[in-house]
């Protein structure tokens, strides 16, 4: 999810919620504030965001600064779990003091950062008797709250459908019920049963022998799980649900089910988009004596509603990047026979489907013998760079086979028609082209247009950029004359190409990439190519990298 989206996303989900709510960052500084929580505090966003919570906020009844020691919200921010407090004082933007109940409960953003979510809404003044939690033991209106604003913050933070259940999973169990099972249905109409878990020795257990797929799902059933599956209705059940005889396979899986987990009460609740019936959420109690009530399966529904918004999310990423992938897969070419020459090549997706596209390499042999090299990277990150991608490399070969010109002249055609044949804005790239020579010596001749420089490593493991022959990117001055330059392909050298996926970090410097990929690359030398390319990727892709790699390796030499 791009940043753009991810912080609409999370106003979103705050400001769906039904009471003031603020994110604390990890060293208890307000990170965003929805609008209940402006109306509250009488203070605007911008004067909230960035400020200590604990500072700015929290009072004594005299109006005197909490001591920072004494302050139950700023634990839960140092990593002390879930904090809550009903007797205490926040300061409004206008001076007034007012009496509030708070919750704070960690959790993780969609950007996947460690966050603090502070809930709170004015209280009765603390002289007068509190309202205390139900004697049933069941969560208070504002714990149920909480709930669904964790279940809200959680579940978005995510675009993975098993780490999502899986989230969903903790949430309820054990704080609702001892047991969870998840039942999802594919595109296909099957059914699987994803997960039935639960707390041992506070460790979530998953039962593999419960897991697995599922019968079709009954047309005219009207027992629990299969009304729920057909997005009819919640239902609460029972051991003694299932004891009659069974009127399909789906029932005698649920006798088996409760017969393995003891469970003597469960709700069983749709979970259903606004398109489609996703599953079955299925939440039992065993150890817990309290039965499960109509009032709870209320609070369950509203938390089914949030967790399949979430799954479909979840879903529809997946089906981008499977299209996106598949795409690109497609366009990447199968690479050449050349005498004297072994060749492998990897691609990498980003991890965000929507960073899927821009990247490529190419390989094929021209009409002299001579065999052409290319990788590039079109600036954009999505199906419109991959379909760029495809326009240029096509173009390329073209120019390439056509005509028997240097790299230099090449690219310069090609420079030219993306200003009017190509949707392409701008791009990087290398073309190259690998020749032998009448004295018998191998020959590398290159044009870069702004992409990072090709990395030759020597079979001896001596490694060097090869920083001639760069001109600017494709799409800024057409033009322009771009140089050509040439250096000898020793045996057993490697010639590594690659884009900027491979190098780029946001929490290092350009060349401090370009340092690691050298050192990386050397070490490597005298690995057979394959396992060079594998190894390579391994280590000198940047474990904080949200880009697309390619890599494209030539070795020259016995290999071949």
């Amino acid at each position: 999810m791009r940043p753009d989206s991810a912080r609409e996303a999370l106003a979103r989900a705050l400001d769906s919620l039904g009471t003031g709510a603020c994110l604390v960052d990890e060293q208890g500084l307000i990170t965003a504030v929805n609008a209940r929580g402006e109306q509250y505090l009488r203070r605007p966003a911008a004067h909230l965001v960035g400020q200590d919570a604990h500072d700015l906020l929290h009072r004594t009844a005299r109006g005197e600064p909490v001591p920072r020691e004494r302050c139950r919200m700023r634990q839960s921010v140092l990593g002390w779990g879930p904090q809550q407090g009903d007797e205490e004082w926040f300061e409004r933007g206008d001076g007034v003091l007012v009496p509030v109940r708070w919750l704070a409960t960690p959790c993780e953003t969609i950007g996947g950062e460690q966050a603090t979510l502070v809930l709170f809404h004015p209280a009765e003044s603390p002289e007068r008797p509190a309202q205390r939690p139900p004697a049933s033991g069941w969560l208070s209106e504002f714990e149920r709250l909480a709930l669904l604003a964790e279940t809200t913050t959680v579940l978005t933070s995510t675009l993975d459908i098993h780490e999502a259940l899986r989230r969903l999973i903790s949430l309820v169990v054990p704080r609702i019920a001892d047991w969870s099972v998840i039942d999802l249905i594919d595109e296909r109409g099957d059914v699987e049963r994803f997960a039935v878990a639960h707390h041992e020795n506070g460790t979530l257990v998953f039962r593999d022998d419960l897991q697995g797929p599922m019968p079709p799902v009954p047309a005219e059933s009207p027992m629990p799980l299969s009304r729920a599956l057909r997005g009819v209705a919640s239902s609460l059940a029972g051991p003694e649900t299932y004891q009659g005889p069974p009127d399909s396979d789906i029932a005698v899986e649920q006798r088996r089910l409760f017969k393995a987990t003891g469970m003597h009460s469960a709700v069983v609740v749709p979970l259903r988009s606004l398109h489609d019936v996703l599953g079955a959420l299925t939440l039992g109690r065993a150890d817990q004596p309290e039965r499960f009530t109509a009032k709870e399966t209320a609070l369950l529904e509203d938390i089914a509603r949030r967790a399949s918004l979430a799954l479909e999310n979840a879903r529809l990423y997946q089906r981008q990047r499977q299209v996106a992938e598949t795409m690109q897969r497609h366009l990447l070419p199968k690479l050449p026979r050349s005498p004297g020459l072994a060749m492998t090549a990897r691609y990498l997706p980003a991890p965000d489907a929507s960073h899927v596209g821009g990247d490529w390499y190419d390989a094929f042999t021209l009409p002299d013998g001579a065999t052409a090299l290319a990788v590039g990277d079109v600036v954009g990150h999505d199906l419109e760079a991959a379909a760029g991608m495809a326009q240029l490399r096509n173009m390329l070969r073209a120019y390439a086979v056509s005509q028997q010109e240097p790299p230099s002249k090449i690219v310069e055609w090609l420079d030219q028609a993306t200003q009017h044949i190509a949707e392409v804005s701008m791009a990087t790239s290398i073309f190259a082209r690998v020749h032998r020579r009448t004295d018998g010596r191998t020959e590398l001749s290159w044009t870069n247009a702004g992409h990072p420089p090709p990395l030759l490593v020597t079979g001896d493991g001596e490694a060097d950029y090869l920083t001639d022959g760069h001109g600017i990117l494709l799409g800024v001055t057409p033009d322009r004359p771009r140089p050509d330059a040439t250096a000898e392909l020793p045996p057993g050298s490697t010639l590594v190409l690659y884009t900027d996926g491979l190098i780029e970090s946001p929490t290092r410097s350009l060349d401090e990439g370009l340092a690691a990929l050298r050192h990386h690359a050397a070490a490597l030398a005298h690995r057979p190519l394959e396992a060079f390319a594998d190894e390579l990727l391994a280590r000198a892709r940047p474990k904080d990298n949200d880009d697309d790699v390619a890599l494209l390796v030539v070795r020259h030499g016995p290999e071949a």
